[in-house]
């Protein structure tokens, strides 16, 4: 019983040390890798921007590309951040591009979708997805999902879900910095 309870407070101890210790990631252009070059954008419908967004014409910007969908909670708290890096960096290049797949038919409508890029302040980009066009060309399956694209075009920083929000921040700053 002794060695269980030990190997029992061992293992809380792991599991309460990796859910409040967030690993740093070296933040140098030459630690991040090349994950090679990001599929190009062929969305058709967009909001808040004057017409459509292709990578091939935001070269020498960094684009940060997020999958989402209005209805999913994840993707609401990964929100703030977002709003607030467009807000920190759009003006020295970083493009936010907000790539809507909806989850439920509901998230289809452009309607509600407009209403909730308005409920919730949206500034940046929203490309929408309605087939999975691009969802599909970057492999996607989760939300949220953040591709962070230097300003070659290619994937450097990939992170999938919520959190790590300093980190992805230190991953923009060096992006922008290269």
């Amino acid at each position: 019983m002794k060695g269980f309870l030990v190997g029992f407070l061992f293992l809380l101890t792991a599991c309460t040390m990796t859910q409040t210790t967030e690993p740093v990631m070296p933040t140098t252009s030459a630690s991040l890798p090349d994950l090679g070059p990001a599929p190009e954008l062929t969305n058709e419908t967009w909001l808040n921007v004057d017409a459509p967004l292709r990578l091939a014409d935001l070269r020498g910007k960094v684009v940060a590309l997020e999958m989402w969908t209005f209805g999913c909670y994840n993707c609401q708290n990964v929100m703030p951040s977002l709003k607030s890096w467009h807000e920190q960096y759009a003006d020295q290049g970083l493009i936010i591009i907000g790539n809507h797949y909806p989850e439920f038919s509901f998230e289809k409508d452009i309607t509600n979708l407009q209403v909730a890029i308005t409920e919730n302040g949206i500034k940046y980009a929203v490309a929408q997805d309605n087939d999975g066009v691009t969802w599909k060309a970057y492999k996607n399956r989760y939300w949220p999902a953040l591709y962070l694209i230097d300003k070659n075009g290619h994937i450097r920083y990939v992170h999938i879900g919520e959190g790590r929000y300093k980190e992805t921040e230190a991953v923009i700053q060096t992006l922008l910095a290269e």
